[in-house]
């Protein structure tokens, strides 16, 4: 069976959309739906659009395509909305983490002796992103509430939790925020364990970019302590040593173990003064990777030249030129499944996923307006939570914490409140003594004062 539905994409110019868009156009069950591209910087949007008709007329799922001149048109009856909007403006960079906006954040924050990697769940950096992006977000909530309430907001960006609890607190649209930290944990377990991802049987604990297994199972068997085992061999692999430390004296597995995430949500980025070069494993490389390069000149924010802009788009439609249908859907396991995801939501199908969503008791322990990442099953009226057990006392003491932040984070970016901005900061792991914390906050939102009109 198919619906034909209105699915509304957001920061369509986002280069998450060239591999998101293939996924829902495969989907037989969303046979003859539209797809609607919305974009600050219009151009990007219209080319998107041209890469979703190709593959469109490829699919033969009968998708028509078109980009909206407005939000409003854009949402104006839609059924779904997928976001993926960085907190950057119209910039013209090829992701977030090379816009003008996060490096600013991200040098600003070395300046203060806080060495931010990737930026974008936790620290200084990460709120600043939502600082700039919830304003966005609420907006895009309030038009649905005027023009398509009942339809479901599919959330793509950073910081992910953050985010959701904004629109969750400060809005009526039902949200789910959609990531691949889970499945990417599920496909690393798999590989240490030398068995399928697909079967194993799983049960963690957490939020967006930070969760532990509780149980893994293969087969019916608990092979919990093989994993651990295998993690405590897993010396050669130099990207999860920091995971791999702090999974042992946990002694619970951390589900992402990529060690340039990890090491944000711990006070170990304020512990070197001598720069993101003094950083142990692999991660001076990554604080490059990310911005944070001592040895580079500070960010100009000036738009680009015509010969810049030029370039940009070169790149760009070769990427769109270059993405072909993929052989079959992302499932739910090691992929995003997004296509499943709306598709199922539409046809009040039950499909078991991987969500961002409220606690509402998935983990009895931790509070219900917990944003958390956990199993979830779909049906008409959207998705709701799966029981996924109590968090044990070390990792609920870690998470209470975590969701404070949140908290304060979503107020300050919904309010214009300094005060809870500051709080943030206060509670976060990379807390700074409390007068270079002022003097940072003040920098970092001057930086942005241009996207940061509540503050005013």
């Amino acid at each position: 069976m198919s619906v034909s539905r209105k699915i509304a994409l957001l920061g369509a110019g986002s280069l998450y959309f060239p591999h998101a868009i293939p996924d829902i156009l495969l989907s037989e069950e969303l046979a003859g739906s539209e797809m609607v591209m919305y974009d600050l910087d219009t151009e990007k949007a219209e080319r998107m659009a041209a890469m979703a008709r190709r593959l469109a007329e490829s699919a033969g799922t009968r998708f028509s395509v078109k980009a909206a001149g407005s939000l409003p048109e854009a949402l104006d009856g839609a059924d779904f909305a997928v976001t993926s909007i960085g907190g950057s403006g119209a910039e013209v960079s090829r992701n977030v983490y090379s816009s003008y906006f996060h490096l600013a954040d991200v040098r600003i924050c070395a300046q203060y002796g806080v060495q931010q990697l990737v930026g974008d769940t936790c620290g200084p950096a990460g709120m600043m992103m939502a600082l700039r992006s919830i304003p966005a977000y609420l907006d895009i909530c309030r038009e649905m509430e005027r023009l398509c309430p009942k339809a479901i907001l599919i959330n793509h960006s950073n910081p992910m939790a953050a985010l959701c609890r904004a629109m969750r607190k400060y809005s009526n649209i039902q949200v789910i925020g959609l990531c691949h930290g889970v499945q990417g944990g599920i496909v690393y377990a798999a590989g240490l364990l030398g068995v399928p991802p697909e079967e194993l049987c799983c049960t963690w604990v957490g939020t967006n970019h930070y969760y532990w297994y509780t149980r893994v199972t293969h087969r019916g068997e608990d092979v919990y302590p093989a994993l651990m085992e295998r993690v405590a061999a897993a010396t050669d692999r130099p990207k999860e040593q920091l995971s791999r430390a702090l999974s042992l004296i946990y002694g619970h597995q951390i589900v992402y173990p990529e060690d340039d995430h990890i090491i944000e949500f711990y006070p170990f980025l304020t512990q070197v003064p001598e720069g993101p070069q003094a950083l142990p494993y692999h991660l001076p490389e990554a604080a490059k990777a990310f911005g944070n390069d001592p040895a580079q000149p500070d960010p100009a924010h000036e738009p680009p030249a015509p010969e810049l802009r030029a370039e940009f788009f070169r790149h760009y439609q070769e990427i769109l030129d270059r993405r072909e249908l993929p052989a079959k859907q992302d499932d739910s396991i090691t992929g995003e499944g997004l296509g499943a995801l709306i598709g199922a939501i539409a046809n009040g199908r039950r499909h078991l996923c991987i969500a961002n969503l409220a606690n509402q008791g998935a983990i009895p322990n931790l509070p219900a307006t917990a944003e958390v990442e956990v199993e979830a099953v779909t049906d008409y009226c959207g998705i709701r939570p799966l029981h996924m057990g109590d968090a044990p006392l070390i990792l609920k003491g870690i998470l209470e914490k975590r969701f404070v932040w949140q908290e304060l984070v979503a107020d300050a970016a919904a309010t214009g409140s300094r005060k809870a901005a500051l709080q943030a900061m206060m509670v976060d792991e990379m807390a700074i003594w409390p007068e270079k914390a002022e003097a940072l906050l003040d920098a970092l939102l001057s930086a942005s004062q241009s996207l940061l009109p509540q503050f005013e």
